[in-house]
């Protein structure tokens, strides 16, 4: 292996930051001073196989140095290369597939205003350009447009990022220009974030299950988690054994949350009887869909309920690690996590004995950089792995060749956490709830031309209309997208559409991940369409061929008839028509096959363009 490490020395501070994660270089090789080095250095080189198996630590060393300076020069990738073995040239691939990291000198503090398609029709152009007035050169902030910060039921959101040690953070959410301002200028004085609960309206309501404890319990306490019914699951699947409790998610219908709505007992019981060792746990908690939120809510509201839900999903697998890959635009739920991780660890729920059953078991978070893809599961692998966040062709599939080659079993947030009522309910009583082929309650992201945006938890069969009652759907309600920017569009006549991943197939449509974003007739369309398709491009990995061009070509056509309709349009519609069937049928992954879908539902269903 060539590295080719170039000339440019890192400062004091950027090698401080690489060493803090790493530790202290053993030899001149990985970048100790030479004038100190061992007389064996001048001889041999040490330490470069040990160093190689530590690749997965590339994202976390950019991290390090991202967070302590606010970019990435030559001399600290360099650093960095020669402590892992990692040549610098691939290195440098992985630091600029993510938004959060720059390899050009920028300022330490970094505002993200949030200009999607739930900020925009919010007044997110408005901040952004306010923004921008004040805090121009000089001023020690880069303002920056960008895609969903997950903060959708306080559109329009901000979040400043102050690079030193430690980082700083703050979040403007609903921001005006005054407090994005604030937020970047003055993170520390900056206003606390509301509670989670005031993103659930149901908080305190009796017949919840997902969101009984948000807003209930102190997201800080593991005692006050206890009280409330935390462990109870835990303890029972010690009682059942990894196979009962596989029998068990198995009987009762509990399928992905995530969108897939792939059975989760089938993929635990792959990846539990696979010969090969170790298996892996992985939770994706990279939500980057715009329009959701619920899962930072839960980790926000109760990351206890999420430390328990991978425990018992790792101890089912036979997994002793699990990694909890984290959107990195998620500052609270990392600090919420982080705490909960180490109170559980210093009490017994989390180490080399859980409970005293003989079971070992941890957690490791892995911070995302910004990277929409991730979310795809073999995508998350690579990156974890540290590498490019790009999909991997199936098969293989997870279960037989995931995380670090081995069988791995990737699980997100909600469907991790409806473990623990199938566990304390018990199979039969949790399969009562929702419908025959969707059971279970459903937790929908609702946004948009609504009172009360929020999380929600209805049992699957709920119609939509029922859902936006709740809510307070606002007059003039124009379009409903379900599923975020990868769903569809569906008419306002068409609120009768049950909630369950059947009936939304039926009608058409797709349920995804729960996004429910309402539109009502002061929203421009044909720009809502275009910021879509600007959306797809930059997120595009660029692997393969279908996606990066045709993502392109989509956006081109709309730009060109964004002010065109009737015959005037016809015949770049017949152009999005192909490129989206290109893409559909021979994108590798799902972001190619899901990026025309809101805009042929929007063509088909809501007449843009006629």
């Amino acid at each position: 292996m060539d590295l080719h490490f170039g000339d440019s020395k890192p400062t004091d501070e950027e090698r401080a930051a690489v060493d803090a994660l790493l530790g202290p270089p053993q030899s001149s090789w990985e970048g100790a001073d030479r004038d100190g080095m061992r007389a064996g250095d001048l001889r041999w080189a040490r330490g470069g196989r040990a160093a190689r198996a530590r690749r997965d630590l590339l994202l976390p060393g950019l991290h390090a140095l991202n967070d302590r300076v606010g970019w990435i020069s030559d001399g600290a990738l360099d650093y960095l290369c020669r402590r892992l073995t990692v040549p610098p040239a691939e290195a440098y691939g992985v630091a600029t597939f993510y938004a959060l990291f720059s390899v050009k000198p920028r300022p330490r503090t970094v505002l993200h205003v949030c200009t999607d398609i739930g900020c925009a029709p919010a007044g997110a152009g408005r901040v952004l350009a306010a923004a921008r007035d004040r805090l121009g050169p000089g001023s020690g902030v880069q303002v920056q447009a960008g895609p969903c910060l997950g903060l959708c039921e306080r559109a329009p959101a901000a979040l400043a990022i102050r690079a030193g040690d430690p980082v700083r953070t703050a979040v403007a959410a609903p921001a005006t220009g005054e407090s994005a301002v604030l937020a970047a200028t003055a993170p520390e004085s900056a206003p606390e974030e509301p509670p989670a609960a005031l993103a659930v309206p149901q908080a305190g309501q009796p017949g919840l299950t997902l969101l009984r404890r948000v807003g209930v319990v102190d997201p800080a306490s593991l005692d006050d988690y206890r009280a409330h019914g935390g462990y109870t699951a835990l303890r029972r699947a010690f009682e059942l054994g990894p196979a009962g409790v596989i029998r068990e998610v198995t009987d009762s219908g509990l399928v992905g949350r995530g969108g897939a709505a792939f059975p989760t007992g089938v993929k635990w019981q792959a990846t539990a009887s696979r010969p090969e060792h170790p298996h892996h746990l992985v939770c994706n908690a990279d939500e980057s869909e715009p329009g959701t939120f619920k899962d930072r809510v839960l980790m926000e509201g109760d990351p206890y309920a999420l430390v328990e839900a991978m425990t018992i999903a790792g101890y089912a697998v036979g997994s002793h690690r699990g990694h909890l890959y984290l959107r990195g635009e998620y500052p609270r739920a990392l600090r919420r996590l982080r705490h909960a991780i180490d109170q559980a660890r210093a009490r017994g729920f989390l180490g080399d004995d859980v409970l005293g059953q003989g079971y070992a078991f941890d957690i490791e978070i892995r911070r995302g950089a910004g990277a929409y893809i991730c979310g795809e599961e073999t995508a998350l692998f690579n990156s974890i792995e540290g590498r490019r966040g790009e999909p991997r062709a199936k098969p293989p599939f997870p279960v037989q060749k995931g995380l670090f080659g081995r069988p791995t079993a990737a699980n997100n947030v909600e469907t991790l956490v409806n473990v623990l009522p199938v566990l304390t309910l018990g199979a039969p009583a949790y399969a009562a709830i929702g419908t025959g082929r969707s059971t279970g309650p459903k937790l929908f992201c609702v946004s948009g031309s609504v009172e009360r945006p929020g999380v929600y938890e209805l049992p699957f069969g709920a119609t939509l209309g029922e859902l936006l009652r709740l809510a307070g759907v606002r007059d003039g309600l124009r379009a409903v997208l379900l599923g975020g920017a990868a769903g569809g569009f569906v008419r306002a006549d068409e609120l009768d559409i049950p909630l369950t991943f059947e009936g939304t197939r039926e009608a058409g449509t797709t349920l995804g991940s729960g996004v429910v974003m309402a539109f009502d007739d002061t929203v421009p369309l044909p720009r809502l369409l275009l910021r879509i398709a600007e959306f797809f491009r930059d997120e595009s990995c660029g692997q393969c061929v279908p996606c990066r061009v045709g993502t392109v070509r989509q956006e081109e056509a709309l730009h060109r008839i964004a002010e065109r309709t009737g015959a005037d349009a016809a015949a770049d519609i017949t152009l999005l028509r192909e490129v989206g069937r290109a893409m559909k049928d021979a994108s590798i992954c799902g972001l190619g096959q899901t990026a025309w879908n809101a805009v042929e539902s929007a063509i088909d269903r809501l007449g843009a363009y006629r």
